[in-house]
């Protein structure tokens, strides 16, 4: 049986520039990389009790690392395409400052992302073309229609599970298919 004893007052000594390196080559800055270290020790030291000893300490660590470095790297997209706007008003009756957030209008679209799209729409078409009858109903009910599952399964006469089969076969078949005739 595993040894689940974990002692975090050697976590510094033993791991801290294992982590920093490893983390310094994912995200490039001391100072980010350093933050991070603290929070996956932070995060370890709460949830010390889900430590089942089936990893080691230091690969236990790494994982709680790799999701702090995914979370920074969401957070950092999630800002993408954002801008401020901050206005100083002053009226009759008032004055202070107004800040608006700005998020990239998606219908803010070039000439380019449409001819793109409309190539995109038409390998679509061509490779649900391709796909035997069966896939080519449950894959344009699943993902271009967003059918629930139950109704395409009465609607088709099949099971859930017979479901998925059919679409992951579709989805496959498909990607194929965009992979030779689109990229």
């Amino acid at each position: 049986m595993p040894d689940h004893k974990i002692d975090p007052n050697k976590w510094i000594d033993l791991y801290s520039d294992y982590l920093f390196n490893y983390t310094i080559t994912r995200v490039s800055d001391r100072e980010i990389a350093q933050d991070l270290v603290q929070e996956t020790f932070l995060a370890g030291l709460k949830s010390m009790k889900n430590f089942k000893g089936e990893a080691s300490e230091r690969t236990w660590l790494i994982s709680i690392l790799k999701r702090k470095i995914i979370d920074h790297y969401r957070k950092i997209n999630s800002n993408k395409g954002k801008a401020e706007v901050r206005i100083n008003y002053t009226d009759d009756e008032s004055e202070g400052d107004w800040l608006e957030e700005r998020v990239a209008d998606p219908f803010d679209k070039t000439a380019e992302d449409t001819l793109q799209n409309s190539e995109l729409g038409d390998a679509i078409h061509d490779c649900l073309g391709k796909l035997p009858q069966k896939q080519a109903d449950v894959f344009k009910m699943k993902t271009i229609l967003n059918y629930e599952t139950e109704v395409i399964c009465n609607e088709l006469n099949i099971t859930a599970s017979n479901l998925w089969v059919i679409i992951h076969r579709a989805r496959t078949a498909m990607a194929d298919c965009l992979k030779t005739n689109w990229f």
